[in-house]
């Protein structure tokens, strides 16, 4: 790891363009913050995933007509350990070509699944396999990337956990799935996608909140357990604040990536896109059922699953919280100068009758590759600056790498934990910092998936320096 740290730091370091001091240091302390390089065992786990249209009893039982991953909403839980080679043979058997991105796992350019930027999309009959190791051990998710706004909102969509080599010895290891659905009068998914409605707002806000496709998940514990809750927002566009109050929880990992120490998870909000790794221990004994309450808007809160103890104390797992992570403070990360700003702003036109756009610019479909809206060079320090020129949320994803939020509006951020989606909200300034260290072509959007179909999406390429 520091030989090929400080081989990217050289390489870097040696080209003609002069760094500022700020960002020389900062380098610096990026060393060792995660794995510049995968680590294959030789051990390979083979998955087989179809998608295909079916019907399966979610939200209330009723017999909904889903596209789904396996015939299953939440699609099947792919779990690997760190070191382990994934693969998966993928068939599509949709009436629409699609592909499988693997969102925020850092793996080889081509299996990105970016439709003619990293592959051909997979065509209705075909079959096409993805195979890579993830460097990272953490939680991530799996969704098409054709047509997001439609295919995702029919329930294609899983969770891909890759464990870390040897994983902290909770009592349990449980899986929460949130996403809202838009259903018609008849209790199908209404069938009416990237309507004037949703894009002129903030994307398809669903009249139904669902916790791995149930209204009423109910997560059993005994006393004494701690738990490690795994959260993934795979909604559309809604974005929810899970309240945890009354419990003993702290937040331990970001995006899939553990944090330089726990925190407590209080209004984080969790947009499109992220996940988040709660600890939980129970030391109260079984009462009432615990109620976890979204209160993004705290006017209209949700409940969006409880907590039931029963039974007997249990022996509580005694370890150290995985989140002691190497994370850069970068505190002199806004002194760097800004390498680009993002302009995010909306205007009429288009196919859809509304543009998103990115620099003044909509991207015009997946249906060909396209120029890269910016390129940054391998292992050097950068400040990006994301202005949200209109009144909407977007929460902005990059693909292939991994940020520290900076700053708020000019207000310093601490936060103690990479991510690889922030969310923008309405007139608001965001400063990032990265360090890209994975050579390819990769997406940049926003996850708000009507806003990326009408166009705000680029890509951002990463060249060896």
């Amino acid at each position: 790891m520091a030989a090929a740290f400080l081989l990217l730091f050289h390489s870097a370091c040696q080209s003609g363009e002069k760094k500022p001091p700020q960002a020389e240091r900062a380098l610096r302390e990026f060393e060792g913050a995660y794995p510049l390089e995968a680590r294959p065992l030789g051990t390979v786990r083979t998955f087989d995933i179809v998608a295909e249209p079916t019907e399966v009893p979610l939200i209330d039982g009723q017999a909904l007509r889903v596209w789904a991953y396996n015939g299953q909403v939440p699609g099947p839980q792919l779990r690997i350990r760190l070191g382990e080679t994934l693969r998966v043979r993928f068939t599509n058997r949709l009436p629409q070509e699609t592909t499988i991105h693997w969102h925020g796992v850092r793996l080889p350019n081509a299996m990105d699944g970016v439709p003619h930027a990293t592959q051909k999309p997979v065509q209705p009959g075909e079959t096409f396999v993805y195979e890579f190791t993830p460097k990272d051990a953490g939680t991530f998710w799996f969704h098409p990337h054709v047509r997001s706004s439609e295919q995702v909102e029919r329930g294609l969509y899983g969770v891909l956990i890759v464990e870390d080599a040897e994983p902290p010895p909770y009592s349990r290891d449980v899986v929460w799935v949130i996403d809202d659905w838009l259903l018609d009068e008849t209790r199908q998914i209404f069938p009416r996608f990237n309507t004037r409605h949703d894009l002129a707002h903030d994307g398809r806000w669903g009249n139904v909140i669902t916790v791995n496709g149930r209204t009423d998940e109910v997560l059993r514990v005994r006393p004494g357990e701690r738990i490690r809750l795994r959260l993934l927002n795979a909604s559309n566009g809604r974005v929810v604040a899970p309240d945890f109050s009354g419990l003993q929880a702290k937040v331990i990992a970001v995006d899939g990536m553990y944090l330089r120490e726990p925190i407590d998870p209080s209004r984080f909000e969790l947009a499109p896109g992220n996940r988040v790794d709660i600890d939980l221990t129970f030391n109260q004994l079984s009462g009432e059922p615990l109620r976890v309450v979204d209160r993004f808007y705290a006017r209209q809160p949700n409940l969006l699953a409880s907590i039931l103890l029963e039974g007997d104390m249990v022996d509580t797992p005694a370890f150290a919280s995985p989140a002691r992570a190497h994370v850069p403070a970068w505190k002199e990360g806004l002194q760097v100068p800004e390498h680009h700003t993002f302009r995010l702003n909306a205007r009429g036109g288009g196919p859809l009758g509304i543009e998103w756009t990115i620099d003044g610019k909509a991207f015009a479909g997946h249906e060909h590759a396209h120029e890269a809206g910016l390129t940054l060079k391998q292992g050097q320090f950068y400040r990006l600056r994301y202005v949200n020129e209109s009144a909407r949320l977007h929460p902005i994803h990059l693909h292939g790498m991994f940020f520290r939020l900076l700053a708020r509006d000019g207000v310093p951020v601490n936060e103690p934990f990479f991510r690889d989606t922030v969310l923008v909200h309405g007139r608001e300034e965001v400063d990032i910092a990265l360090v890209p260290t994975d050579v390819g072509s990769w997406m940049m959007h926003c996850h708000i998936l009507e806003h990326a179909e009408a166009g705000m999406m680029t890509m951002i390429d990463v060249e060896k320096d």
